[in-house]
């Protein structure tokens, strides 16, 4: 039997449908962050991206995802091992870190719902949308004490 691709390709040697299998649909990367200016520390919020479905987990426009939101971060190979908030349990920092995907990871499960069934998406834990929020400063009322 023939070992996955992300166990024997480099996040560079991946075709982008294989890139693109490895989000796992948790979703966290969706949640805007919050950044102390002095001291560099990321604080996670529970607020979705305007373009973000918090039932399904997933983008609404994903192909236009960059043009409609200018925040939007693009995770490349190059990228995905220099972005500090990207979630502990990403597939894209695992396997640039050299690690397994886990169980739950859809391309081990074969389902994308045991992302959600263990819990490590954030279905049913937005409480806002950054579409509802007038000022900046809003975000600080939904802000997390650690990664979600």
């Amino acid at each position: 039997m023939e070992a996955p691709f992300w166990k024997t390709k480099t996040l560079e040697e991946m075709t982008s449908a294989e890139w693109e299998s490895l989000c796992d649909g948790c979703g966290k990367c969706c949640l805007a962050k919050l950044e102390d200016e002095d001291t560099g520390d990321i604080y996670w919020t529970t607020v979705g991206c305007r373009l973000f479905d918090p039932q399904t987990c997933r983008c609404t426009d994903y192909a236009n995802r960059l043009e409609k939101v200018p925040d939007c971060v693009g995770l490349t190979p190059t990228n995905v091992r220099e972005i500090a908030w990207l979630p502990s349990t990403c597939a894209y920092r695992l396997i640039a870190e050299g690690h397994d995907l886990y169980w739950w990871h859809p391309l081990v499960s074969g389902s994308r719902e045991t992302v959600h069934e263990a819990g490590i998406s954030v279905r049913g834990r937005v409480t806002a949308s950054e579409s509802d929020l007038a000022e900046p400063e809003d975000y600080f009322d939904y802000m997390l004490e650690f990664e979600p």
